[in-house]
């Protein structure tokens, strides 16, 4: 019996298909056409369908991972531990971020000309993420903590921006079953063991579409990329970026490797998949489903673990996001002429921190929270413009490393999580 390809080779063969088609199709007048009508909502379908699973997923995920635990102490120390290791993997992300683009310079090597046909080009789009940004900071200093709250949870749970709403009420939840008689939360936690299974399944049938949507995915983007001649202008930001990235990975691994024991290549092979179609959707929401399925059928983290763990890091830890605010502010200064101090970086570093938190786990986020970014270092928002181009493909790259770091942190946690310990000592 012939040997079935795994998971993540087959999404790669979907997306190198995916980018040939269209690199062939381009010869023709009617292919960039066919792509958009006939192969695009293909892949728009299937991230639909990741993003509809998503609101369920968290709910049913949270609420049997906390009431699992049994005891309040058990999931405040795993609770204070999870968000301290996002929040130290974000402030290493940042100053990975920060050496690089110091080092490497990439903003010198853009010119004049080149500078203002770019913010010509993309003027219009800088001013409505500029809009967004002056939305988020005219809003008072506690709005994040009365937003965390919601007045309606269904109506939070009908958008998927809305993810913390959600987590906040899952977690409310599964706390007052732990807080209520054994025998009258029995039922209940029934019910969400098995509705958990039941979305778990879900997962496992729409990821048997990964590769023909990622296919269609990567074919669209192809067809709608901007011109070569953009992209050579911003080559050297781009790989200052991935460089950054990827040395990120290589924390990752390091991070794993010391802290659980378990190789390099082992948590690679095991999370690939979901780094592939992190890389496909450029969204960490729509990929939080199979991040979770890897992380516990194959890098052995505990569910109780992972249902808190996962759902928090796809909402506030944006690893890769904030290394590309940090790479992108300092290259926007050095094309801008501007020497940015060692103070005005350290404030970047805080910034980009915690804008990161409060990117939203969807495409393109990100962007908007590098507006205020730019604009607590003092470097011009017009120069938003100058990475436009390049902006899709690096948030694909940057979401890979966002749904990495998820998958290590549970993994660390889980390593040295009390709640761990002790189930394995019974």
């Amino acid at each position: 019996m012939q040997k079935k390809l795994a998971l993540h080779w087959q999404i790669l063969l979907g997306m190198v298909l995916g980018v040939l088609f269209a690199l062939a199709l381009s010869y023709f007048e009617w292919g960039s056409k066919f792509i958009t009508d006939w192969i695009k909502p293909f892949g728009n379908i299937f991230i639909n369908a990741l993003k509809l699973i998503a609101v369920p997923l968290i709910l049913a995920s949270l609420i049997k991972g906390v009431s699992d635990l049994k005891d309040i102490s058990s999931l405040s120390k795993m609770g204070f531990k999870t968000i301290l290791t996002y929040l130290v993997t974000t402030v290493i992300a940042v100053s990975i971020g920060l050496t690089v683009v110091n080092v490497f310079q990439p903003g010198k090597s853009i010119t004049e000309e080149t500078r203002e046909e770019l913010i010509e080009s993309y003027g219009g789009d800088v001013e409505t993420k500029k809009q967004a940004a002056q939305a988020q900071k005219d809003q008072g200093p506690l709005q994040p903590l009365e937003d965390l709250v919601p007045d309606n949870i269904f109506g939070a749970a009908t958008d998927n921006g809305n993810m913390l709403q959600v987590i906040f009420f899952a977690i409310f939840f599964g706390i007052a079953l732990i807080l209520i008689p054994e025998e009258q939360a029995i039922h209940v936690k029934n019910f969400f063991d098995g509705f958990n299974e039941v979305i778990l399944k879900m997962i496992d049938l729409i990821m048997l579409t990964a590769p023909y949507g990622v296919f269609a995915l990567l074919a669209a983007l192809v067809v709608e990329a901007p011109s070569t001649d953009l992209f050579v202008a911003l080559f050297y930001y781009s790989i200052c970026v991935v460089g950054g990235l990827l040395l990120m990975i290589v924390f990752y691994t390091l991070m794993v490797w010391f802290t659980t024991k378990k190789s390099p290549s082992e948590f690679i092979k095991g999370i690939s998949p979901a780094q592939l179609l992190a890389f496909s959707t450029s969204s960490s929401a729509a990929t939080l489903p199979v991040t979770m399925e890897r992380v516990e059928d194959h890098l052995h983290v505990d569910p109780k673990v992972s249902s808190f763990v996962l759902p928090i890091g796809a909402t506030i830890n944006m690893d890769g996001t904030s290394l590309y605010q940090a790479v992108a502010a300092v290259f926007i200064a050095q094309a801008f002429g501007m020497d940015l101090s060692f103070a005005a970086q350290i404030g970047i570093i805080g910034t980009a921190t915690l804008a990161s938190i409060g990117s939203a786990a969807v495409p393109g986020a990100g962007i908007v929270m590098l507006v205020i970014v730019l604009g607590q270092a003092g470097i011009p928002e017009a120069g938003l413009a100058l990475i436009f181009a390049v902006d899709r493909p690096l948030d694909m790259f940057r979401t890979s490393v966002n749904v990495t770091g998820d998958a290590a942190v549970a993994m660390f946690v889980n390593k040295t999580t009390s709640v761990n310990q002790k189930d394995k000592a019974t």
